[in-house]
């Protein structure tokens, strides 16, 4: 049940399901998702231990706020270690990789320029397109490494896609995803490191910009 906790509370971090410096009930969370505090609590723990939640002496739970130069730095590993998944998955990726792929991708686009355009999915989507990726370059320890990463980074995302919709109507994911598919498709490793890579500090100069994260 702790296992099956951190995997739900994982999701809605790295889905950019909560905000930075948003407060989590250890209940809340319990109740949403169908199971008793304690493994909530456990997993809780382990979260706050990678840094991707804080619990303060008092018990309270919320997501970090990060600062800009954290942040840059935190895009600057993700471009590099998710341009090599993506770099990987370009040879290593099946057929029915692509089908999952191709099928988020269409998906995206279709929730990114809907009449509502549905940030919250968008969000979801964004991270589901970006994993299957980098799950069809078959290097189970990057790909573990690249969650811890994300676990951090999602919540960030919030101030990207949420930001506006006519962001996400006009958002370049967009663009760099379809790029990404198309240099899968094609076996071309360096253009599919460069779409990912492009996709990633597009979105992290967006946010930047907006300085909207604290200085230190």
């Amino acid at each position: 049940m702790g296992q099956a906790a951190y995997v739900q509370i994982a999701g809605l971090l790295t889905s950019g399901h909560v905000a930075p410096g948003e407060r989590l009930s250890l209940r809340d969370l319990a109740e949403r998702l169908g199971t008793s505090t304690m493994p909530i609590r456990a997993a809780v723990g382990r979260l706050a231990e990678y840094g991707a939640l804080e619990v303060s002496p008092n018990r309270a739970v919320r997501v970090p706020v990060m600062s800009a130069a954290r942040f840059a730095e935190l895009a600057d590993l993700r471009q590099e270690m998710e341009g090599l998944a993506a770099e990987r998955a370009a040879k290593a990726a099946t057929a029915d990789d692509i089908a999952v792929i191709t099928r988020i991708e269409a998906e995206f686009a279709s929730v990114a320029t809907g009449a509502s355009p549905d940030a919250a999915r968008a969000v979801a989507l964004n991270r589901d397109l970006h994993f299957a990726i980098y799950a069809a370059a078959r290097m189970p320890l990057l790909e573990g490494a690249i969650e811890r990463l994300w676990l951090l980074a999602g919540p960030v995302l919030n101030l990207d896609m949420r930001a506006d919709p006519r962001r996400l109507a006009n958002t370049p994911a967009r663009r760099f995803h379809a790029a990404a598919l198309a240099a899968l498709r094609a076996r071309d490793g360096a253009a599919a490191r460069a779409a990912i890579a492009g996709d990633i500090a597009e979105a992290a100069a967006f946010i930047l910009a907006r300085r909207v994260l604290k200085e230190k």
